[in-house]
Protein backbone atom coordinates (compact mmCIF):
# COMPACT_ATOMS: atom_id res chain seq x y z
CA UNK A 1 0.00 0.00 0.00
CA UNK A 2 1.45 3.32 -0.90
CA UNK A 3 1.50 5.95 1.94
CA UNK A 4 2.76 8.62 0.26
CA UNK A 5 0.67 11.97 0.31
CA UNK A 6 -0.71 13.18 -3.11
CA UNK A 7 0.71 15.98 -5.01
CA UNK A 8 -2.23 18.29 -3.71
CA UNK A 9 -1.80 17.24 -0.32
CA UNK A 10 2.33 18.14 -0.61
CA UNK A 11 1.14 21.61 -1.81
CA UNK A 12 -0.89 21.91 0.79
CA UNK A 13 1.79 20.88 3.74
CA UNK A 14 4.58 22.87 2.03
CA UNK A 15 2.22 26.18 1.63
CA UNK A 16 1.13 25.79 5.68
CA UNK A 17 4.67 24.74 7.05
CA UNK A 18 5.85 27.77 5.16
CA UNK A 19 3.04 30.16 6.44
CA UNK A 20 3.51 28.84 10.44
CA UNK A 21 7.73 29.13 9.73
CA UNK A 22 7.01 32.88 8.48
CA UNK A 23 3.72 34.17 10.40
CA UNK A 24 3.66 32.03 13.65
CA UNK A 25 6.07 31.84 16.39
CA UNK A 26 6.05 31.48 20.42
CA UNK A 27 5.41 35.10 20.57
CA UNK A 28 2.42 35.59 18.70
CA UNK A 29 1.12 31.80 20.52
CA UNK A 30 1.59 33.64 23.76
CA UNK A 31 -0.22 36.85 23.02
CA UNK A 32 -3.23 35.07 21.48
CA UNK A 33 -3.98 32.87 24.66
CA UNK A 34 -3.54 35.58 26.91
CA UNK A 35 -5.85 37.65 24.72
CA UNK A 36 -9.81 36.99 25.35
CA UNK A 37 -10.28 35.49 22.32
CA UNK A 38 -7.63 32.85 22.97
CA UNK A 39 -6.77 32.71 20.04
CA UNK A 40 -5.32 35.18 16.71
CA UNK A 41 -8.39 35.91 14.45
CA UNK A 42 -6.11 36.87 11.82
CA UNK A 43 -4.28 33.99 11.61
CA UNK A 44 -7.93 31.89 11.44
CA UNK A 45 -9.40 33.52 8.64
CA UNK A 46 -5.64 33.46 6.77
CA UNK A 47 -5.91 29.79 7.67
CA UNK A 48 -9.79 29.24 5.98
CA UNK A 49 -8.01 31.20 3.09
CA UNK A 50 -5.71 28.87 2.24
CA UNK A 51 -7.90 26.12 2.36
CA UNK A 52 -6.74 24.28 5.63
CA UNK A 53 -10.57 24.25 7.21
CA UNK A 54 -11.49 23.06 4.03
CA UNK A 55 -9.12 20.34 3.88
CA UNK A 56 -10.61 18.60 6.62
CA UNK A 57 -14.60 18.24 5.24
CA UNK A 58 -15.13 15.98 1.68
CA UNK A 59 -16.25 17.68 -1.13
CA UNK A 60 -20.32 16.75 -0.65
CA UNK A 61 -19.84 18.84 2.48
CA UNK A 62 -18.14 22.12 0.69
CA UNK A 63 -14.38 20.96 1.34
CA UNK A 64 -12.03 19.41 -0.87
CA UNK A 65 -10.06 16.62 1.13
CA UNK A 66 -11.66 14.74 4.59
CA UNK A 67 -9.85 11.73 4.74
CA UNK A 68 -7.79 10.28 7.14
CA UNK A 69 -4.43 11.08 5.34
CA UNK A 70 -5.40 15.04 4.75
CA UNK A 71 -6.16 15.17 8.88
CA UNK A 72 -2.61 13.85 9.54
CA UNK A 73 -1.27 16.28 7.01
CA UNK A 74 -2.50 19.21 8.56
CA UNK A 75 -2.52 18.16 12.19
CA UNK A 76 1.50 17.58 12.08
CA UNK A 77 2.00 20.98 10.44
CA UNK A 78 -0.44 22.26 13.91
CA UNK A 79 1.61 20.28 16.13
CA UNK A 80 4.78 21.74 14.26
CA UNK A 81 3.80 25.36 15.12
CA UNK A 82 1.64 24.81 18.29
CA UNK A 83 -1.17 26.46 16.72
CA UNK A 84 -4.00 27.84 19.11
CA UNK A 85 -6.61 28.16 16.47
CA UNK A 86 -10.09 25.79 16.56
CA UNK A 87 -9.52 23.21 14.19
CA UNK A 88 -9.87 20.30 16.60
CA UNK A 89 -12.77 22.07 18.27
CA UNK A 90 -14.74 23.48 15.34
CA UNK A 91 -13.82 21.88 11.79
CA UNK A 92 -12.96 18.27 13.34
CA UNK A 93 -15.45 17.41 16.61
CA UNK A 94 -17.97 19.81 15.73
CA UNK A 95 -17.73 20.06 11.97
CA UNK A 96 -17.72 16.24 11.32
CA UNK A 97 -20.77 15.67 13.51
CA UNK A 98 -22.82 18.74 11.66
CA UNK A 99 -21.31 16.82 8.27
CA UNK A 100 -21.96 13.06 8.80
CA UNK A 101 -25.77 13.38 10.79
CA UNK A 102 -26.74 16.47 10.02
CA UNK A 103 -30.16 17.60 7.64
CA UNK A 104 -29.68 19.16 4.92
CA UNK A 105 -30.96 22.55 6.80
CA UNK A 106 -28.39 21.78 9.40
CA UNK A 107 -25.35 21.72 6.95
CA UNK A 108 -25.45 25.33 5.91
CA UNK A 109 -23.96 26.02 8.79
CA UNK A 110 -21.01 23.75 7.48
CA UNK A 111 -20.11 26.72 4.68
CA UNK A 112 -19.52 29.35 7.83
CA UNK A 113 -17.12 27.00 9.64
CA UNK A 114 -15.16 26.07 6.64
CA UNK A 115 -14.93 30.49 5.69
CA UNK A 116 -13.72 30.46 9.23
CA UNK A 117 -16.76 32.91 10.00
CA UNK A 118 -18.64 30.37 12.47
CA UNK A 119 -16.88 28.82 15.55
CA UNK A 120 -18.56 25.75 16.59
CA UNK A 121 -17.86 23.48 19.70
CA UNK A 122 -18.81 20.01 20.76
CA UNK A 123 -19.84 20.15 24.28
CA UNK A 124 -19.83 16.52 25.23
CA UNK A 125 -17.31 15.62 28.51
CA UNK A 126 -19.25 16.21 31.78
CA UNK A 127 -17.23 16.19 35.03
CA UNK A 128 -17.66 13.01 35.84
CA UNK A 129 -17.10 11.20 32.61
CA UNK A 130 -13.60 9.96 32.70
CA UNK A 131 -13.98 9.72 29.07
CA UNK A 132 -16.32 7.29 28.66
CA UNK A 133 -17.94 8.41 25.45
CA UNK A 134 -21.68 6.96 26.35
CA UNK A 135 -22.06 8.59 29.94
CA UNK A 136 -24.22 11.20 29.47
CA UNK A 137 -26.29 12.68 32.26
CA UNK A 138 -26.95 16.25 30.78
CA UNK A 139 -30.85 15.47 30.46
CA UNK A 140 -32.88 16.64 27.41
CA UNK A 141 -36.99 16.54 28.43
CA UNK A 142 -39.31 16.45 25.29
CA UNK A 143 -41.77 19.67 25.61
CA UNK A 144 -44.77 20.64 23.23
CA UNK A 145 -42.63 22.72 20.16
CA UNK A 146 -38.80 21.32 21.15
CA UNK A 147 -36.82 19.93 24.10
CA UNK A 148 -35.81 21.22 27.34
CA UNK A 149 -31.83 20.84 28.29
CA UNK A 150 -30.31 20.39 32.03
CA UNK A 151 -27.33 19.69 32.88
CA UNK A 152 -23.33 20.55 33.00
CA UNK A 153 -20.97 19.95 30.38
CA UNK A 154 -16.78 20.47 31.46
CA UNK A 155 -13.47 20.97 29.01
CA UNK A 156 -15.57 22.18 25.70
CA UNK A 157 -12.85 23.07 23.49
CA UNK A 158 -13.29 26.92 22.62
CA UNK A 159 -16.56 26.90 24.36
CA UNK A 160 -16.40 30.29 25.65
CA UNK A 161 -15.37 31.76 21.62
CA UNK A 162 -18.00 29.48 19.55
CA UNK A 163 -20.92 30.71 18.04
CA UNK A 164 -22.93 27.30 17.78
CA UNK A 165 -22.55 24.28 20.33
CA UNK A 166 -22.81 20.79 19.86
CA UNK A 167 -24.70 19.48 22.79
CA UNK A 168 -24.90 15.81 23.31
CA UNK A 169 -27.68 15.14 26.23
CA UNK A 170 -29.74 12.01 27.49
CA UNK A 171 -33.25 11.15 26.22
CA UNK A 172 -33.55 8.16 26.93
CA UNK A 173 -31.89 5.30 29.02
CA UNK A 174 -29.97 4.59 32.07
CA UNK A 175 -26.86 7.02 32.10
CA UNK A 176 -24.00 5.23 30.98
CA UNK A 177 -26.22 3.58 28.10
CA UNK A 178 -24.75 3.73 24.67
CA UNK A 179 -28.47 3.84 23.06
CA UNK A 180 -30.47 7.05 24.19
CA UNK A 181 -27.99 9.74 23.55
CA UNK A 182 -29.09 12.46 21.43
CA UNK A 183 -27.42 15.48 19.93
CA UNK A 184 -29.07 18.97 19.68
CA UNK A 185 -27.48 22.33 18.18
CA UNK A 186 -27.69 24.96 20.71
CA UNK A 187 -26.28 28.69 19.79
CA UNK A 188 -24.75 30.62 21.18
CA UNK A 189 -27.07 33.56 22.46
CA UNK A 190 -29.96 30.93 23.93
CA UNK A 191 -31.21 31.82 26.64
CA UNK A 192 -30.52 29.52 29.47
CA UNK A 193 -26.79 29.11 28.47
CA UNK A 194 -23.45 29.61 30.35
CA UNK A 195 -19.98 29.61 29.85
CA UNK A 196 -17.46 29.79 32.29
CA UNK A 197 -14.20 29.66 30.47
CA UNK A 198 -10.84 28.74 31.89
CA UNK A 199 -7.23 27.56 30.42
CA UNK A 200 -5.92 24.04 30.29
CA UNK A 201 -1.89 23.03 31.44
CA UNK A 202 -0.62 24.25 28.21
CA UNK A 203 -2.77 27.30 28.26
CA UNK A 204 -5.84 26.25 25.55
CA UNK A 205 -8.48 27.97 25.85
CA UNK A 206 -12.07 25.54 27.42
CA UNK A 207 -15.06 26.07 29.19
CA UNK A 208 -17.15 24.68 31.36
CA UNK A 209 -21.22 25.00 29.94
CA UNK A 210 -24.06 25.29 32.12
CA UNK A 211 -27.72 24.69 30.56
CA UNK A 212 -30.08 25.84 32.64
CA UNK A 213 -33.59 24.54 31.99
CA UNK A 214 -32.33 25.37 28.34
CA UNK A 215 -35.53 25.29 25.46
CA UNK A 216 -34.56 24.73 21.95
CA UNK A 217 -36.69 23.89 18.92
CA UNK A 218 -37.20 20.50 17.41
CA UNK A 219 -35.37 21.61 14.55
CA UNK A 220 -32.64 21.18 17.50
CA UNK A 221 -32.25 17.72 17.13
CA UNK A 222 -29.22 16.49 14.83
CA UNK A 223 -29.59 13.29 13.55
CA UNK A 224 -32.10 10.51 14.71
CA UNK A 225 -32.83 10.35 18.62
CA UNK A 226 -31.51 8.64 20.76
CA UNK A 227 -29.05 7.59 18.17
CA UNK A 228 -26.21 10.01 18.91
CA UNK A 229 -23.28 7.66 20.01
CA UNK A 230 -22.27 6.45 16.71
CA UNK A 231 -22.12 10.42 15.55
CA UNK A 232 -20.06 10.91 18.68
CA UNK A 233 -17.85 8.13 17.83
CA UNK A 234 -17.16 8.54 14.53
CA UNK A 235 -16.02 12.40 15.21
CA UNK A 236 -14.49 11.51 18.23
CA UNK A 237 -12.53 9.47 16.67
CA UNK A 238 -11.27 11.51 14.00
CA UNK A 239 -10.16 13.89 16.78
CA UNK A 240 -8.23 11.78 18.01
CA UNK A 241 -6.56 11.34 14.78
CA UNK A 242 -5.81 14.48 14.43
CA UNK A 243 -4.07 14.84 18.06
CA UNK A 244 -1.96 11.58 17.54
CA UNK A 245 -1.02 13.51 14.32
CA UNK A 246 -0.49 16.88 15.72
CA UNK A 247 1.83 15.33 18.60
CA UNK A 248 4.02 13.47 16.02
CA UNK A 249 4.78 17.24 14.44
CA UNK A 250 5.41 18.33 18.35
CA UNK A 251 7.76 15.30 18.98
CA UNK A 252 9.58 16.54 15.62
CA UNK A 253 10.17 19.71 16.48
CA UNK A 254 11.13 18.07 20.16
CA UNK A 255 13.67 16.01 18.19
CA UNK A 256 15.73 18.57 15.96
CA UNK A 257 15.90 21.23 19.01
CA UNK A 258 17.42 18.53 21.11
CA UNK A 259 19.78 16.93 18.34
CA UNK A 260 20.92 20.81 17.19
CA UNK A 261 21.60 21.35 21.25
CA UNK A 262 23.35 18.13 21.78
CA UNK A 263 25.91 19.25 18.89
CA UNK A 264 26.54 22.49 20.05
CA UNK A 265 26.97 22.25 23.95
CA UNK A 266 30.04 21.91 24.60
CA UNK A 267 31.36 20.20 27.84
CA UNK A 268 34.81 19.36 28.56
CA UNK A 269 35.66 21.04 25.61
CA UNK A 270 33.62 18.71 23.67
CA UNK A 271 30.03 18.82 22.24
CA UNK A 272 27.79 16.65 25.12
CA UNK A 273 26.06 15.26 21.73
CA UNK A 274 29.69 13.12 21.51
CA UNK A 275 29.17 11.26 25.13
CA UNK A 276 27.74 7.65 24.28
CA UNK A 277 25.51 7.88 27.10
CA UNK A 278 23.20 10.75 25.32
CA UNK A 279 23.82 8.93 22.22
CA UNK A 280 22.08 6.17 23.10
CA UNK A 281 19.19 7.92 25.43
CA UNK A 282 19.20 10.01 21.49
CA UNK A 283 18.86 7.26 19.43
CA UNK A 284 15.83 5.14 21.75
CA UNK A 285 14.25 8.54 20.72
CA UNK A 286 14.32 8.37 17.48
CA UNK A 287 13.46 4.99 17.35
CA UNK A 288 10.03 5.58 19.33
CA UNK A 289 9.55 9.05 17.25
CA UNK A 290 9.57 6.84 14.19
CA UNK A 291 7.13 4.02 15.63
CA UNK A 292 4.45 7.14 16.87
CA UNK A 293 4.82 7.97 13.02
CA UNK A 294 4.04 4.47 11.69
CA UNK A 295 1.22 4.10 14.65
CA UNK A 296 -0.57 7.75 12.67
CA UNK A 297 0.11 6.32 9.45
CA UNK A 298 -2.19 3.14 10.51
CA UNK A 299 -4.69 5.39 12.40
CA UNK A 300 -5.41 7.48 8.91
CA UNK A 301 -5.37 4.25 6.68
CA UNK A 302 -7.86 2.73 9.28
CA UNK A 303 -10.08 6.14 9.32
CA UNK A 304 -12.53 4.73 6.64
CA UNK A 305 -12.49 1.34 7.97
CA UNK A 306 -15.18 -0.70 9.21
CA UNK A 307 -16.17 0.44 13.04
CA UNK A 308 -13.51 -2.23 15.12
CA UNK A 309 -10.42 -1.71 12.68
CA UNK A 310 -11.19 2.23 12.69
CA UNK A 311 -11.57 2.17 16.87
CA UNK A 312 -9.16 -0.49 17.69
CA UNK A 313 -6.84 1.10 15.11
CA UNK A 314 -7.47 4.83 16.48
CA UNK A 315 -7.09 3.85 20.00
CA UNK A 316 -3.52 1.81 19.54
CA UNK A 317 -2.65 5.05 18.14
CA UNK A 318 -3.80 6.99 21.08
CA UNK A 319 -1.71 4.50 23.20
CA UNK A 320 1.40 4.78 21.64
CA UNK A 321 1.02 8.47 21.08
CA UNK A 322 0.83 9.16 25.26
CA UNK A 323 3.50 7.05 25.99
CA UNK A 324 6.00 7.88 23.47
CA UNK A 325 5.00 11.77 23.94
CA UNK A 326 5.50 11.44 27.80
CA UNK A 327 8.86 10.06 26.52
CA UNK A 328 10.05 12.73 24.37
CA UNK A 329 8.83 15.51 26.63
CA UNK A 330 10.72 14.07 29.62
CA UNK A 331 13.74 13.15 27.60
CA UNK A 332 14.16 16.19 25.47
CA UNK A 333 13.61 18.50 28.97
CA UNK A 334 16.16 16.47 30.77
CA UNK A 335 19.06 16.32 27.71
CA UNK A 336 18.68 20.11 27.82
CA UNK A 337 19.61 20.27 31.32
CA UNK A 338 18.24 23.26 33.04
CA UNK A 339 17.24 25.57 30.31
CA UNK A 340 14.90 22.99 29.50
CA UNK A 341 12.72 24.06 32.13
CA UNK A 342 12.80 27.82 30.95
CA UNK A 343 9.73 29.80 29.78
CA UNK A 344 11.32 31.56 27.00
CA UNK A 345 12.25 28.11 25.31
CA UNK A 346 9.68 26.98 23.05
CA UNK A 347 10.92 23.39 23.79
CA UNK A 348 9.17 23.91 27.23
CA UNK A 349 5.62 24.68 25.62
CA UNK A 350 5.91 21.28 22.81
CA UNK A 351 6.39 19.49 26.21
CA UNK A 352 3.21 20.83 28.01
CA UNK A 353 1.56 20.19 24.58
CA UNK A 354 2.71 16.83 24.26
CA UNK A 355 1.72 16.10 27.88
CA UNK A 356 -1.56 17.47 27.54
CA UNK A 357 -2.50 15.76 23.99
CA UNK A 358 -2.15 12.56 26.24
CA UNK A 359 -5.20 13.39 28.42
CA UNK A 360 -7.29 14.84 25.36
CA UNK A 361 -10.23 12.88 24.25
CA UNK A 362 -8.73 9.49 26.29
CA UNK A 363 -5.48 8.96 27.65
CA UNK A 364 -3.35 6.10 27.40
CA UNK A 365 -5.05 4.35 29.97
CA UNK A 366 -8.19 4.84 28.74
CA UNK A 367 -7.42 3.75 25.39
CA UNK A 368 -5.60 0.24 26.47
CA UNK A 369 -8.58 -0.63 27.81
CA UNK A 370 -10.88 0.08 25.24
CA UNK A 371 -8.34 -1.41 22.84
CA UNK A 372 -8.88 -5.00 24.54
CA UNK A 373 -12.86 -4.33 24.92
CA UNK A 374 -12.98 -3.48 20.97
CA UNK A 375 -10.85 -7.06 20.86
CA UNK A 376 -13.45 -9.15 22.27
CA UNK A 377 -16.44 -8.24 20.25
Amino acid sequence: MNFEHSAERRMLGDSLNRFIAQHYNLEKRQQSLQSGQGFNSGIWQQLAEMGVIGALFSEADGGYGGGGFDLALVFEAVGRGLLVEPLLGSAVLAGDAIASAGSETQKIELAQIIDGSLIAALAHDEPDSHYELNRVACRAEPQADGWCLDGTKSLVLHGEQAGLLLVSARTAGAIDDSQGISLFLVPRDTPGLEIRGSATLDGGPVAQVRLNQLLVPGSALLGTLHQGHATLERAIGRGVLALCAEALGAMEVAKVATLDYLRTRQQFGRPIGSFQALQHRMAVLLLEIEQARSAVINAASALEADRLDRERALSAAKVSIGRIGTLVAQECIQLHGGIGMTWELPLAHYAKRLVMIDHQLGDEDHHLQRYIALGKQ
